[in-house]
């Protein structure tokens, strides 16, 4: 188990780096205003998982082998990279629409894309391992239960900051969807966030 008082201490660290805008929450900023807020939202839980996925894999020891292999870091950044090129090309793709439905999208392929988002960005675990082991004391008992525990913190904090923000953007664009122009616009901001992310993740160092 973890201590109480080093997870009370933990809780607000968390909320914190929650709190900062980052890729996940400009993902879910750009797939609200894109596809509306229950897409959003969807995808919010999506990063969460992946999240999740990471601590674990963290709290195995299987991030030493990112460090230990710099091909390994490379090749999951560019597949990342590769993956939110495809989102901003489909994101182009779209055309105009007339009503909010053309704008829909089903909550399992919003899940899946925010899943893979997140798995594919190789800061998040280099992020874990600098971070979360501050928190951990093998003393304590199992050293991935301790992980689990700060992964499930970052998680929700995660899925309820990144989701409001979703939903925000999702209400502001069902309300202005019947717009042509607007969708258009709508249509390059998406891909231009999803490119911008793609550029970040792209000029990412190892160190």
């Amino acid at each position: 188990m973890m201590d109480p008082l080093v997870l009370l201490a933990f809780i607000p660290a968390a909320l914190a780096l929650n709190l900062t805008p980052g890729a996940d929450m400009m993902f879910c900023l750009g797939l609200g205003l894109r596809s509306g807020g229950k897409a959003a939202l969807a995808a919010a839980a999506g990063i969460s998982a992946g999240g999740l996925v990471h601590v674990t894999l963290a709290g195995l020891g299987l991030g030493a082998a990112v460090a230990a292999l710099p091909w390994l870091f490379d090749a999951i950044r560019w597949v990342g990279v590769a993956y939110l090129l495809w989102l901003a090309a489909g994101a182009l793709r779209r055309g105009p629409a007339r009503d909010v439905t053309p704008l829909a999208m089903p909550a399992a392929r919003a899940f899946r894309e925010g899943l893979i988002v997140n798995l594919l960005n190789p800061k998040v675990i280099l992020f874990v391992l600098a971070f979360v082991p501050q928190f951990v004391n093998p003393a304590q008992g199992s050293v991935l239960g301790q992980f689990l525990i700060c992964g499930l913190v970052l998680a929700v904090g995660g899925f309820v900051i990144n989701g409001a923000v979703g939903l925000l953007a999702g209400g502001l664009g069902q309300r202005l969807a019947t717009s042509a122009r607007f969708t258009r616009g709508l249509g390059y901001a998406s891909a231009l966030i999803f490119a911008g992310l793609a550029v970040r993740l792209a000029l990412l160092q190892r160190s």
